[in-house]
């Protein structure tokens, strides 16, 4: 059995919102067993307010943190590209295992909204960490 610590991107176009709550989601559920990274093909300035406040109703705070954009470097270490609504805008790197979230764009969107996507996100986080650890 490989002692190696899986490593998930969450990628999409402007890292301001559903990537944000995926990794910060995958991080929480993880501690540490999962090496996860975010970004974006095209970040925005700053995170999406409501993400920051259905994060933060978790107990999760995501308020200092910045969106980023994708580098080849970051590719090049993921196991798993886990693509949100990135269409072309998110490059494709070869040999590597993608997911595509097909998810609502929670920019623009009220909180109640905001919070099904965090929820359906969640859901979806756990299943994957179930897959890449084994844990349940």
């Amino acid at each position: 059995m490989s002692d190696r610590v899986p490593e998930v991107l969450f990628l999409c176009v402007h890292n301001a919102g559903r990537s944000q709550m995926a990794a910060a989601l995958l991080s929480e559920l993880a501690h540490g067993r999962v090496v996860v990274h975010t970004a974006g093909s095209e970040p925005a300035d700053h995170l999406n307010p409501a993400v920051v406040e259905a994060l933060a109703e978790l107990g999760l705070d995501i308020s200092t943190r910045v969106p980023t954009a994708l580098t080849s470097e970051m590719a090049a270490t993921a196991d798993v590209i886990v693509t949100m609504g990135c269409g072309d805008a998110c490059p494709v790197f070869p040999g590597k295992r993608y997911l595509d979230w097909e998810l609502r764009d929670p920019a623009g969107l009220p909180l109640d909204e905001v919070r099904a996507i965090r929820d359906e996100i969640a859901g979806r986080v756990a299943e994957l960490y179930e897959d890449l650890t084994g844990a349940t």
